[in-house]
């Protein structure tokens, strides 16, 4: 496995139901840091490439956001649920691999395990964030109940437990995404700005 280039000065793990509006709060942040400070990373797409490989499937139309992944979704959870039993690091180190950006911005952490690893590995650099909508938005966004999905862990892992640097709440009636993200993207800048001196 190839190691990883450099050290991050800022890990940002979000996690958050099918949705929430994860990747678009972490795309966000990429956008206004640049995509030379800010690297991000997500969970499920070495999962993805690796269940691909092993199932012989589509691995373009998995990482989409349509029914063909949606009809895999559960076997991968629980293939993926196998792979974290022998490691719990597995899918952490694939993601890291490579990335040179001082600022990581981990898309989607779903396992409490996911957030032990990142804790693990850079316990001072490390933070937490949890986006949140409710059913009613989720749903508006394309969201329905799917029994055995919405009620595992790679759903609800990180409901309770956990307490989050941040919370973003991803709502329409909420403040602002800009007001909510100003504390993370201030001390995000503050990494890349430590990054450049050394």
């Amino acid at each position: 496995m190839e190691a990883r280039v450099s050290e991050p000065k800022l890990v940002l793990v979000f996690s958050g139901k099918r949705k929430s509006g994860k990747d678009y709060v972490t795309d966000l942040i990429q956008n206004r840091l640049g995509s030379d400070v800010c690297g991000v990373l997500r969970l499920s797409g070495p999962l993805k490439q690796q269940y691909a490989k092993e199932h012989g499937l589509d691995l373009d139309q998995l990482m989409g956001p349509g029914l063909y992944k949606e009809q895999y979704r559960a076997d991968m959870i629980l293939w993926g649920e196998i792979r974290r039993q022998q490691d719990p690091g597995f899918f952490c180190r694939l993601a890291t691999r490579g990335v040179q950006q001082p600022v990581w911005v981990v898309s989607d952490a779903r396992r409490l395990s996911d957030l032990q690893w990142f804790w693990s590995e850079f316990p001072l650099q490390t933070r937490s964030v949890r986006v949140q909508s409710s059913d009613k938005t989720r749903q508006q966004r394309g969201w329905s109940f799917s029994a055995g999905v919405d009620d595992a862990e790679s759903e609800c892992g990180l409901d309770s437990k956990v307490e989050f640097d941040w919370i973003i709440t991803n709502e329409t009636d909420a403040p602002s995404l800009e007001e909510q993200l100003q504390p993370i993207l201030k001390l995000a800048e503050e990494a890349s700005l430590t990054a450049m001196d050394q």
